[in-house]
């Protein structure tokens, strides 16, 4: 089944990711930090897209970004970096050295992170028509 993990260490933030992409079809698996999404990525195999926060506990967006990119498995699955500091963060290196898809910056909206998501990966409801 086609899924994809959100993690981030503030709760309403992966209330609010949740409640966005379930309602479009998505399965949505919530974290709190780093740690917790590697557990998942091992529990779960191939997510269809990855959205982290840059800080959190434990274990930080970065951080999660190499292990996922140390996985031949999961190096192809795109990923949004969530971040209230991007004007400290250079989204076109991280493109080029941890392979992000794109930076979304915090506080976004809904209807924002909803357009990013469908320009990454197709819509649960869309594939299932489609098979």
């Amino acid at each position: 089944m086609s899924w994809i993990l959100a993690c981030d260490d503030h709760a309403h933030i992966t209330r609010l990711i949740e409640l966005t992409l379930r309602k479009r079809g998505w399965n949505v698996v919530a974290c709190a930090d780093g740690l917790s999404a590697l557990g998942e990525l091992a529990r779960r195999p191939n997510p269809e897209l990855i959205i982290t926060d840059f800080q959190m506990p434990k274990l930080d967006g970065l951080g999660l970004i190499r292990e996922v990119l140390e996985q031949p498995a999961l190096r192809d699955v795109p990923v949004i970096l969530l971040t209230a500091k991007a004007f400290e963060l250079s989204e076109q290196r991280l493109q080029s050295q941890l392979g992000i898809a794109c930076m979304l910056k915090k506080p976004f909206s809904p209807r924002q992170l909803l357009a990013l998501v469908e320009q990454l990966t197709q819509p649960a409801e869309l594939m299932a028509s489609a098979q």
